[in-house]
């Protein structure tokens, strides 16, 4: 009964679409701050620059120190095979950095959302600490190959953080700019590896090149401890929810598929055994099960598959991924067999040769920054990547025609461009990914394009060794003949070092040799970079201004963002879906179109993800929570 205490005016029911005032607070807050499950925790908008600043002094120490070790024990490998006297497993010091790095690339995608960026970031670093440091350490070859596979499990990750962590603190366009320098820091690593490697094998010992990168992993992994402290949403909540959502079946069947067709090559190739040859047919039967493993286990069985099968239906990202593949192909082919070019037909040192490749590395720095600050004043990325795109497949032409009369002047006016051209297609087109893929798979979507690159970067050199190895002998053969050739012809392949050793009239042989064998690989390098081109062509152009996905365009409640190249099912809503991703927050990070509930309005927050409980849209700018009651009975819509 009414008193004389009793209110006039009823509380407001709180199931009552929002007010007006209500839908203004919404809008006019940060665009993270519904983020927030208590006051200490922040969205990666909200940090201040100081904080930003050092978040991305960690990743770039990281960047440079990872592409450091990509490219380090090249000029190493003769003190290390000296030391141990194991020469014929020295190519493995640098194929299981590379391979480990190609297998474990897309998981860090995911455990960027499993563990948060914060973890996934120590994760990655702590485990190249280890390896790097086991490599200084180590007492044998075959502990030393170890040591580097467990730091290719965390260099692997280093690059596909440091872009998720760049598009979380910056906006579609000028995230363009601050990838640009993080692809500087990675452009320098390499370049200087060679040069740092050879000074210290030199003057100090080759142990000192692993163990003095100890101080920058303490460096990165303190300014990213204290400083990477922004949520987001989708974090597993204990240790047992986060294992179980980590793809080790996919990346366990990735490693033995790859590692496989790896070793066939060498045995093919190298160790010039048979096709029917027991060790060969052994190593295309494994290769076969596991890819086909691999494949079953992304498409069947995992929730959170590391190469994420909604992806694969999308046309962007497949035009990516395999602009990816062919270029990092093109690319790593070139970075190793160019200073071979160098030792066997101009018959330089091994310390020159490397020296050479100090100008590609500078213009794939120099590449991407530049298409970055390109992107950030224009807010297009097409242009870019058609007219520095093209310059790859120009200039790598002009390193066919290199001969044994030729100087070093064509392979520099060679390298220049085609380091500055792939740096900038591997630029745009990791901003041409990241506009057609909504913010919540922003790093699932990384994660796969960096799965191809690493990918082509492995098959880049398994390839080129295959190629080399397949047309040298007969060149050889064909041209130094008569008492004790096979002796001498099997010395120069297992080193080309033998080459400067020869006597005049024989020299000349063998250098025109190596240098047919040289062109036929630069030859494929120019057919990968010219199908690159051709598969970009189908890339769209969106303006990075609107045409990120949160800016996407819908006109029915209740919508679902999705990208205009998801297939038409996943396009279509459906009352059943949104339940189902509402109940469980991972589905929509896992790659299930990225559900968001929301109401039509007229413009779009900055940033949009969804974590199960509130939505937001990308043709909306209300904020529509949806309690358990709404998501049980389904018939609540914002007004």
């Amino acid at each position: 009964m009414p008193t004389e205490r009793t209110p006039l005016i009823a509380k407001t029911d709180s199931k009552l679409p929002p007010s007006p005032e209500e839908v203004d607070r919404q809008l006019e807050a940060p665009p993270y701050s519904w983020w927030k499950s208590s006051s200490a925790e922040v969205g990666p908008l909200e940090i201040p620059r100081s904080q930003r600043t050092a978040i991305l002094i960690g990743i770039w120490i990281a960047t440079f120190v990872t592409s450091l070790n990509t490219t380090l024990v090249a000029t190493l490998l003769s003190a290390i095979s000296s030391d141990f006297q194991k020469a014929n497993q020295a190519s493995w010091l640098g194929t299981s950095y590379l391979l480990a790095t190609c297998t474990f690339t897309p998981l860090y995608g995911r455990l960027c959302n499993v563990m948060g960026r914060k973890s996934a970031t120590q994760t990655a670093v702590l485990f190249l600490a280890v390896g790097v440091l086991g490599c200084g350490l180590a007492p044998g070859m075959e502990l030393l190959i170890l040591a580097r596979f467990i730091a290719g499990i965390g260099g692997g990750g280093i690059l596909t953080i440091a872009s998720v962590v760049t598009s979380d603190m910056y906006s579609m366009r000028d995230r363009s700019m601050v990838q640009g320098v993080v692809n500087l820091f990675n452009g320098l690593g390499m370049g200087l590896a060679g040069p740092i490697g050879g000074l210290l094998a030199d003057f100090i010992g080759w142990r000192w090149a692993f163990i003095l990168q100890v101080p920058f992993f303490l460096i990165s992994l303190f300014l990213i401890t204290f400083n990477l402290n922004y949520v987001t949403p989708g974090v597993g909540t204990n240790a047992w929810e986060m294992l179980k959502r980590i793809d080790f079946g996919g990346c366990f069947a990735l490693l033995l598929s790859i590692g496989s067709i790896l070793t066939l090559l060498s045995l093919k190739y190298n160790d010039e055994l048979p096709w029917d040859d027991n060790l060969v047919i052994a190593s295309i039967a494994i290769a076969v099960i596991f890819t086909i493993l691999f494949i079953v286990v992304e498409l069947a069985i995992v929730p959170e598959p590391i190469m994420a099968p909604f992806l694969l239906k999308m046309k962007i990202p497949v035009l990516v991924a395999i602009s990816n593949l062919l270029v990092s192909v093109a690319s790593f082919a070139v970075m190793y067999y160019l200073p071979m070019w160098y030792e066997t037909v101009r018959l330089d040192s091994a310390g020159v040769a490397g020296l050479h490749l100090i100008p590609n590395c500078v213009a794939m720095s120099l590449g991407a920054l530049v298409a970055g600050i390109v992107m950030q004043r224009t807010g297009k990325y097409l242009l870019v990547n058609h007219l520095l795109g093209s310059f790859p497949s120009i200039f790598v032409g002009g390193l066919v025609f290199m001969g044994v009369n030729s100087d070093c002047v064509p392979g520099w006016l060679s390298t220049i461009p085609v380091g500055f051209g792939i740096a900038a297609v591997l630029q745009t087109t990791l901003i041409a990914l990241l506009a057609s893929i909504p913010h919540s798979v922003m790093a699932i979507g990384i994660g796969f394009g960096q799965l191809f690159r690493g990918i082509g970067q492995v098959f880049g050199v398994a390839a080129a060794a295959a190629i080399f190895q397949a047309v040298i002998d007969p060149e050889l053969r064909s041209r130094i003949k008569g008492p004790g050739s096979d002796e001498l012809i099997s010395r120069m392949k297992k080193s080309y070092r033998v080459v400067a050793e020869l006597p005049p009239d024989v020299q000349i042989l063998a250098r025109e040799a190596y240098a047919n064998a040289l062109r036929a690989v630069f030859v494929a390098c120019f057919a990968a970079v010219v199908l690159s081109i051709i598969c970009r062509l189908g890339i769209p152009e969106r303006s990075l201004d609107s045409a990120t996905p949160e800016a996407d365009t819908s006109t029915s409640d209740a919508s679902t963002v999705v990208d205009d190249n998801l297939s038409e099912a996943d396009s279509e809503p459906s009352e059943e879906r949104i339940k189902r991703t509402a109940n469980d927050p991972h589905l929509a990070l896992a790659g299930d179109g990225g559900v968001i509930v929301s109401a039509p309005m007229q413009s779009c927050p900055t940033h949009v993800s969804y974590d199960g409980t509130y939505g937001a849209c990308s043709s909306a700018n209300v904020i529509t929570r949806r309690t358990k009651d709404d998501q049980n009975q389904d018939t609540s819509k914002p007004e």
